[in-house]
């Protein structure tokens, strides 16, 4: 089996869950990382094993890279990727690819233009529930997909980049409406394209801090007629929700990643209960192997396995391009008030094959 080096961009929260995606999967291991100051990436190569280096640029030209992991803020995934690309480098990067679809289609331009092997984090489709719910689709389960319905929430993001408007490329809708996006695509069926989106948002709570929405809703409308509503929060108390509901003409069905059956009542903090987690004392829900119940490591596996076998793996930037497209007409009916059509780029995707 050939060994696979992991350069990771990013020593932060999400970088992490990345590099520890990649606990289970045989012979990958990460030898370079870069981070945002010299404490933090130096702890962050202590902790996974890896040599800790002073820029992107160091770590896409290690030669014992072979797969570059961009795990950071929104505004240098392009730059990036681009840097990995011009070393030579497979790439994946962490979810939104872009701010806005103009940056996602210059990646995606970037890569097919280079046959670079390119995967796209988007971790809510490998989650074990999310990958059940689409077997039970295809084997007639709950007949036809009629409708589908996410709520994503939590207290605010814990990154000062987030609430930065310009840096983050927009609010709560980018941020956490990318993962009920391509979840509604990859259970409808990635085949049906999306027609057009509806959408509200404001900043209810948190103007203080940011100029970005921090509530929004999104109706997303199908090429067939269906329907799949996206509704997050940058100010829901009590910690992670992600709800994730599929109804068919037959049945549906329901999940919930931030519901766990472990519970717990403690008067002394115990450390890390979970993403997003308000409280660390009175009632408190850890959640157990948060990386596995995510859904990073089958994520990670699936990248790391494809690219060990020369084959696409199952979300490449095609599928983040077309998440920023979604999005992007989201915003556009924010202003407008009106249902925006999802234009996508046909040239660059049948480029992208």
């Amino acid at each position: 089996m050939r060994p696979v080096g992991v350069g990771m961009l990013g020593s932060g929260f999400i970088g992490e869950f990345h590099a520890h995606g990649l606990r289970h999967v045989p012979d990958v291991r990460v030898v370079a990382n870069y981070g945002a100051g010299p404490e933090r990436r130096e702890a962050f190569a202590r902790r996974f094993g890896s040599r800790p280096l002073d820029s992107v640029d160091a770590v896409c030209a290690d030669p014992e890279v072979d797969l570059v992991v961009v795990s950071l803020p929104n505004h240098l995934h392009r730059g990036a990727v681009s840097a990995a690309v011009a070393a030579g480098k497979a790439v994946a990067c962490t979810k939104p690819l872009g701010r806005n679809a103009a940056e996602a289609g210059d990646m995606l331009h970037v890569v097919t233009d280079a046959g670079a092997f390119n995967a796209y984090l988007e971790n809510v489709v490998y989650n074990t529930e999310t990958e059940r719910m689409r077997e039970m689709i295809e084997a007639g389960a709950i007949g036809r997909v009629v409708t589908f319905r996410a709520r994503e929430g939590h207290s605010g993001p814990h990154a000062a980049h987030f609430w930065d408007a310009d840096l983050a490329g927009g609010g709560a809708l980018l941020d956490m409406a990318s993962h009920g996006t391509e979840c509604a695509r990859y259970l409808f069926g990635k085949d049906v394209a999306v027609r057009d989106v509806f959408a509200w948002g404001d900043t209810l709570v948190h103007a203080a801090k940011t100029t970005a929405e921090d509530n929004a809703v999104m109706l997303m409308r199908f090429e067939d007629g269906r329907v799949a509503t996206v509704d997050v929060s940058w100010s829901s108390k009590g910690g992670l929700e992600g709800r994730f509901e599929v109804y068919g003409d037959a049945g549906r069905m329901v999940q919930d990643i931030g519901a766990t059956a472990l519970r717990a009542f403690v008067e002394r903090p115990a450390g890390y209960i979970g993403e997003k987690a308000d409280a660390d004392t009175g009632w408190i829900y850890p959640v157990p192997d948060e990386v596995h119940v995510h859904g990073h490591d089958a994520m990670m596996a699936d990248v790391v396995e494809s690219f060990r076998a020369g084959r696409a793996p199952r979300e490449t930037f095609r599928d983040g391009y077309i998440v920023n497209v979604v999005l992007d007409a989201a915003y556009r009916s924010i202003l407008s008030g009106r249902w925006e059509a999802a234009v996508l780029d046909d040239a660059l995707l049948a480029a992208a094959g």
